[in-house]
């Protein structure tokens, strides 16, 4: 199905895009399959909470540093997520082994600290871009050759957000947010908003330091939509969409606004 062009549209503003779902790609061309399409792969799936020797001997040693503070299921759920990224970036686009593929960190765009930039893949030598969020036992995986990009999922617990509403908010956003009909709207409407800010912020490369209330994403309730946030030798205008995962998760994606394509949701092979 071709994708729709998106529309002239002013910031805040809903624009067009499809999401296809298809097989995975062939092995063996790296970036070079994208073409010139600025497709992005979403990929995503459901790891186990006990670790897996399989994953963690892929596991270079700042992913087993990781690994090895963090207690169940943390542990296992981080070395099954990051362990499908190496298999799945191996498997589907680099080649060679999971384990070969070293990672590294872009500069942050504020400081230039090489340290907790975007991540990127250092080894084999690529022009891919990836971004992975993990919440619970879920995980989600976007990877493309056209420009910067930014995932966030989140699972449904049903128990509340604290103060984060009136932290991560905009005043008009917190307006639908008392809109809420029940308490399952509740976190579906400020997850929703959450995710979207996350991924915008993730494929900028600044995290959460950013004025999560200056992003207002909730009162556009149908995307993709356009944001605008500025960062330097960043893109400023970004596309976000929801993507349907099913239930009990919220998603978002965030790609670079002139560097639209296809958004194609992959499922890995089952082992």
């Amino acid at each position: 199905m071709p994708r729709t062009p998106p529309a002239a549209d002013a910031p805040g503003r809903a624009v067009h895009r499809t999401i296809h779902r298809g097989r995975a790609p062939s092995v063996g061309d790296g970036a070079g399959r994208f073409g010139r399409s600025n497709a992005v792969h979403v990929w995503h799936g459901r790891v186990a909470d006990l670790p897996d020797p399989a994953d963690t001997a892929l596991l270079d040693d700042t992913e087993l540093s990781t690994f090895r503070r963090r207690g169940a299921p943390f542990a296992g759920r981080y070395a099954g997520a990051h362990a499908a990224v190496r298999r799945i970036l191996a498997d589907h686009y680099l080649g060679g082994p999971p384990a070969a593929i070293r990672f590294g960190r872009h500069r942050c765009p504020r400081c230039g600290d090489p340290t907790h930039g975007r991540p990127r893949i250092v080894a084999p030598a690529t022009r891919l871009d990836f971004s992975l969020s993990h919440s619970g036992p879920y995980w989600l995986l976007a990877v493309t050759a056209g420009g910067q990009v930014g995932v966030d999922i989140e699972e449904h617990t049903g128990r509340g957000f604290g103060d984060a509403p009136r932290i991560a908010l905009s005043d008009a956003e917190l307006d639908v947010l008392s809109g809420a009909a029940d308490e399952r709207e509740h976190e579906a409407l400020f997850l929703r908003a959450w995710t979207r800010k996350e991924a915008v912020l993730k494929a900028v490369g600044v995290g959460i330091v950013a004025d999560l209330r200056a992003l207002d994403t909730l009162t556009h309730p149908h995307g993709p939509l356009r944001v605008d946030h500025a960062e330097p030798g960043r893109p400023t205008t970004w596309t976000v969409q929801d993507l349907p995962l099913g239930p009990a998760r919220t998603a978002a994606l965030a790609h670079e606004h002139t560097r639209l394509g296809p958004v194609l949701l992959r499922h890995p092979p089952t082992p």
